[in-house]
C-alpha cells in the first residue's frame, strides 16, 4: 500500500521541479532583460551622439553658445540650470522631508501617522504636468507681485536676488522641485527610521534621555546613511524632471546667478527642441545632452541604493 502511494507522488514532484525550473529560468530572463534594455538605450544613445561629441568634443560642456542656424552648440547653460535648480530644491526639500518623516514616525499621536503618511506619499502620483500646470497659473503670478518684489527691494544688493520680478524664473523652478521631490524623500526616510532597532532607542530612553535627544543621538545618526540616500534619490528626481519645471522655468538659456531670472534646464531644451531639430547635429548635440543627463541620473541612483542598502544591511545586523 505504501509503495503505490510513493509511485502515484513521483509524477507531482516531477512536475513541480520542471515549474520552478521554468520559472526561474524565465524570471532570470526577465531580469536580464531590463539591463539589456538599458544597455541597448545608452548604446544607441551614444552612437547618436557621437557627430555632436567629435564635432565639439569637451568644449561642448564648457560653451555657453547654442544657435542651430550656425550649428554651433554648447550646454553649458542647460548644465547650469539643472545643477543650479536641483541642488537648492534638495537643500530645501531635505529639512522639510526628515521633519515630516520623524513627525510620522515618532511624534503622531495614535493612528495619525499613519493617516499622514499614505497622504504624503500620495502626492508623489500627482502627474508632473498638473504641478507644472500650477506652478505656471498660481505660483508664478503670486511669486511675481509679492515675494519677487519683497526680495528685490530687502534683498536686492545680493546678486541672488537683483534684476525684475518676471515670476517665471529659476526660484519658481525650485520651489516647484522641491515640492515635487517632497513625498519621495519623506517616504524613503520614513522607511529608514522604521528600521531603527527598537533596541537603538530604548537604551537611549533608559539612560534618561528625552524623546528629542533620543532622534538626536540613537535614531538620526543610525539612519544617516539611508536618509542621505532618499535626498540622493531625490536629487535623481529632480534633475530629471522635465515637464513642470519646462512650464515655470522661463526656458532661457542664460546664465545668471540672480535666481529672479529666467533659465532653462537639460530636460528642458530637449523637450522643446527634438520636434524643432532639422540637421543631424542638431539633433545629435540634443542627444548628447541626453546622454549627459542619463549617465548623470544612473550614477545618482546607483549611489543612492547603495547608501540606502549599507543602512540596511546595519539594520539586519543590529537586529540579530
Amino acid at each position: 500500500m505504501a509503495r503505490a502511494t510513493t509511485k502515484r507522488r513521483e509524477p507531482d514532484t516531477a512536475k513541480r521541479l520542471n515549474g520552478d525550473a521554468v520559472f526561474r529560468y524565465l524570471t532570470t530572463f526577465f531580469a536580464f532583460s531590463i539591463l539589456a534594455i538599458l544597455a541597448l538605450m545608452l548604446y544607441e544613445m551614444a552612437g547618436e551622439s557621437m557627430p555632436a561629441i567629435k564635432a565639439f568634443g569637451w568644449k561642448f560642456v564648457s560653451s555657453k553658445d547654442w544657435d542651430a542656424v550656425q550649428e554651433t552648440f554648447g550646454a553649458l547653460p542647460y548644465l547650469y540650470g539643472s545643477v543650479v535648480s536641483s541642488v537648492l530644491a534638495l537643500l530645501l526639500a531635505t529639512p522639510l522631508s526628515i521633519g515630516a518623516a520623524l513627525f510620522i514616525t515618532e511624534i503622531a499621536p495614535g493612528r495619525l501617522g499613519s493617516i499622514v503618511a499614505p497622504l504624503v506619499e500620495l502626492l508623489a502620483a500627482i502627474p508632473s504636468v498638473i504641478y507644472g500646470l500650477w506652478g505656471v497659473l498660481v505660483m508664478a503670478p503670486w511669486l511675481q507681485t509679492t515675494v519677487q518684489p519683497f526680495l528685490i527691494e530687502h534683498f536686492g544688493f545680493i546678486p541672488l536676488f537683483e534684476g525684475a520680478p518676471y515670476g517665471v524664473s529659476m526660484l519658481a523652478a525650485i520651489f516647484i522641485l522641491m515640492i515635487m521631490v517632497v513625498p519621495i524623500i519623506t517616504s524613503i526616510t520614513r522607511e529608514v527610521l522604521l528600521a531603527v532597532p527598537q533596541s537603538q532607542k530604548e537604551a537611549a530612553i533608559a539612560l534618561g534621555a528625552t524623546r528629542w535627544e533620543t532622534i538626536k543621538v540613537a535614531i538620526l545618526p543610525y539612519g544617516k546613511s539611508g536618509i542621505l540616500g532618499a535626498a540622493i534619490l531625490g536629487l535623481g528626481r529632480a534633475i530629471g524632471e522635465t515637464m513642470a519645471v519646462t512650464m515655470v522655468i522661463g526656458n532661457a538659456p542664460n546664465i545668471s546667478l540672480s535666481l529672479l531670472s529666467p533659465a532653462y534646464t537639460m530636460p528642458s531644451v530637449i523637450a522643446n527642441e527634438f520636434a524643432e531639430a532639422t540637421t543631424k547635429l542638431h539633433s545629435s548635440a540634443l542627444m548628447e545632452i541626453g546622454l549627459i543627463l542619463m549617465v548623470v541620473t544612473l550614477i545618482v541612483n546607483a549611489l543612492a541604493r547603495l547608501l540606502i542598502w549599507s543602512v540596511s544591511r546595519e539594520a539586519k545586523g543590529g537586529a540579530a
